[in-house]
């Protein structure tokens, strides 16, 4: 009996000890994981963005879908960020987007509250308010890029492509059309039924929207060429959520 007793209590200790190392070591990791998290998802300030040059406000984004599509977004205290920005934005980028219900710029892209602008208009061309918000987020309130983001599947292409009239989207669908006409080739099928031409519609309506606002803004084109800020494209694959830089 006292060998049993002993024998217990060595593996109670044992256990314990354990079981403590176990804790210690799974608290630690949760601890530096959220010091990382908080670290990592700060509000943007004046600072900060004077710090950032187009081309780290580029790899910002890359980085940022890079952590939606693992899965491993930075935890964010919205309310928090709400507050710090209440007196004063200082985003760092500005988005010309679609409309579509699954490409929230802000979510595929890991950002948080005054962290981007974002334009967002079906067909994500630029017209001469679009135009005049990108002035202001980049002549006036400091953004260091400017991307312009197509995304697969989209309605307002496809719409283009079939020459579909339905009200005032006629006029908007109107904006696409010099894609459609700019992709060549496709003769068998030029409708939205060929998967193809719409992606090369696509990506050619980011390209012609890049140019148009190089060639219809001389302030953003003068802040490219003194190097102030970036003018990208890229594309957002909305059956896997990756976006691809051009």
């Amino acid at each position: 009996m006292k060998t049993l007793d002993i024998d217990r209590r060595n593996f109670m200790k044992k256990a314990g000890g354990s079981l403590i190392a176990a804790a210690a070591g799974s608290s630690l990791a949760l601890s530096a994981m959220h010091a990382h998290a908080a670290q990592s998802a700060v509000t943007q300030t004046k600072q900060s963005q004077d710090a950032i040059t187009p081309q780290k406000a580029l790899q910002m984004l890359k980085d940022g879908n890079s952590r939606f599509v693992q899965g491993k977004m930075y935890q964010r205290n919205l309310m928090q960020q709400v507050k710090a920005t209440g007196a004063g934005q200082f985003p760092f980028a500005a988005i010309v987007g679609c409309i579509d219900s699954r490409v929230s710029n802000e979510l595929i892209f890991d950002q948080g509250i005054g962290d981007i602008f974002s334009a967002r208009i079906a067909g994500n061309f630029v017209n001469d308010d679009i135009l005049g918000s990108l002035e202001f987020a980049c002549a006036a309130a400091g953004a260091k890029l400017i991307l312009v983001l197509g995304h697969t599947e989209c309605g307002a292409v496809k719409g283009a492509c079939d020459d579909v009239v339905l009200g005032n989207l006629t006029q908007t669908l109107a904006n696409i059309k010099p894609a459609v006409a700019a992709v060549s080739g496709y003769d068998s099928d030029r409708s939205s039924k060929n998967d193809k031409f719409v992606q090369a519609v696509t990506d050619k309506n980011v390209v012609l929207t890049v140019e148009r606002i190089r060639k219809r803004s001389p302030i953003l084109q003068g802040m490219v060429d003194k190097g102030l800020i970036g003018l990208a494209g890229a594309m957002h694959d909305v059956h896997n959520g990756k976006v691809t830089f051009f």
